[in-house]
C-alpha cells in the first residue's frame, strides 16, 4: 500500500505519466484541484488528450459558459478552453491519455 498527500503533488495531479504521481501510467492523468474565487487559467488546447472536468464544488467559467457543482465538461482534442473560478471551487480532472507536453497555450 502507498500513501501520498495532495501537498506532495504538482497542482493536484496524482495519476499520470509524471514523477510525483502515486500511480504512474501513460493511460490517463487524474487531478483534484482547488481554486479561490477569481483564479484564472489561460486558454489552451490539447492536441492528443481528451479532458474531462467534474465540478465538485462551486461555480466556474469555461469558454464563457458557467458550470456548477455536479456538472461534467468534456473537452475534445483541439478544442480550446480557459478557466475561471467564479466562487471558491474544486474540480476533478481526467485527461486521456497522459501525454507530457500536450498543452498548448492559445492567444
Amino acid at each position: 500500500m502507498k500513501k501520498s498527500n495532495v501537498s506532495d503533488l504538482i497542482r493536484g495531479w496524482f495519476v499520470g505519466d509524471f514523477e510525483r504521481a502515486i500511480y504512474r501510467t501513460k493511460d490517463c492523468e487524474t487531478a483534484f484541484q482547488e481554486y479561490n474565487e477569481g483564479d484564472y487559467e489561460k486558454k489552451h488546447i490539447h492536441k492528443i488528450a481528451t479532458e474531462i472536468t467534474f465540478v465538485a464544488k462551486g461555480r466556474i467559467l469555461m469558454n464563457g459558459k458557467e458550470y456548477q457543482k455536479g456538472d461534467i465538461i468534456l473537452i475534445e482534442p483541439g478544442e480550446s478552453t480557459d478557466f475561471k473560478a467564479l466562487t471558491d471551487a474544486a474540480t476533478i480532472v481526467v485527461k486521456i491519455p497522459s501525454i507530457i507536453g500536450d498543452k498548448y497555450m492559445v492567444e
